[in-house]
């Protein structure tokens, strides 16, 4: 399974979180604490928001513990809200149009997780993507699929219904086709001023994800701390230390706005169209 890293807050360089903690997502590329599968080799991306609309993207598929280029980046970069990924495949191929995150527009989207019996269901989870969204596919992930799924069911201005629609629309395909194995998700989205987050699955044994807030992020002896104050989000797939009082875990069947240095987390259930 991947790990992944949301921040939202003042700008901050995005290696502040790749690489200096002691659980850094680059560790966690290696050796995750939390995750089934515990290397994350199969590619790595890193999707940001500067000073123009369409969010910066720089993906490949290299080993992200390998990449010179991403630790270079990641260092001249200072962004208000950027994502984070590194891959674990659950049965495409490692290609950079596979690597996460995805982009739309001024839209990031990014996953843990896989649609069970995926590729017996892909054929008609495709066909309900609407075509002008569907022309936009890359790749060949359940991911990208459930990301412009959503997308077609309003996720810009309605997250939660979106989402509900496209959770409930997945798991209805996946009951005519008689999928045993489970649909599981742990998804960050972002339009450039927030992070919607979701943590759902159907035989409630969800991805992990967590969220630390407050004040400015700063790191000090390999642990993260945020200062006095609001501002500053952080939302994961795992701690980045062993400082658990940082960190909040989203509870199951969870999803969550983060903006402005404020979480709100509302319960969460599908919606069957």
């Amino acid at each position: 399974m991947c790990r992944w890293i949301a921040y939202t807050g003042p700008r901050l360089s995005p290696a502040t979180l790749l690489f200096g903690p002691t659980n850094s997502l680059i560790r966690q590329s290696l050796s995750a604490r939390r995750s089934i599968v515990p290397t994350n080799g199969d590619g790595f991306g890193l999707g940001w928001y500067g000073d123009v609309e369409e969010p910066g993207l720089f993906r490949d598929t290299l080993p992200a513990w390998n990449d010179q280029n991403l630790q270079s980046l990641s260092r001249q970069i200072r962004s208000k809200l950027f994502f984070a990924h590194v891959r674990a495949s659950t049965g495409t191929a490692t290609s950079r149009d596979n690597c996460h995150p995805f982009r739309y527009r001024d839209r990031l989207f990014m996953h843990n997780g896989r649609i069970g019996g995926y590729a017996k269901v892909r054929r008609e989870l495709e066909h309900l993507i609407p075509a002008e969204l569907y022309a936009h596919r890359s790749g060949t992930t359940d991911s990208e699929a459930f990301f412009l799924l959503a997308l077609g069911f309003g996720l810009t201005d309605d997250p939660a219904g979106a989402l509900a629609r496209a959770v409930g629309t997945i798991e209805r395909v996946m009951a005519a086709h008689r999928i045993e194995e489970p649909l599981r998700i742990a998804a960050a989205y972002s339009e450039g001023e927030r992070i919607i987050a979701l943590r759902y699955s159907s035989d409630r044994q969800s991805p992990t994800m967590f969220f630390g807030r407050g004040g400015d992020v700063y790191l000090r002896d390999g642990e993260i701390h945020f200062g006095p104050g609001n501002g500053s989000v952080i939302v994961l797939s795992e701690p980045l230390d062993g400082t658990d009082a940082s960190w909040n875990e989203v509870p199951e069947s969870t999803w969550l706005i983060a903006e402005r240095g404020q979480v709100q987390a509302q319960p969460f259930r599908p919606v069957t169209t």
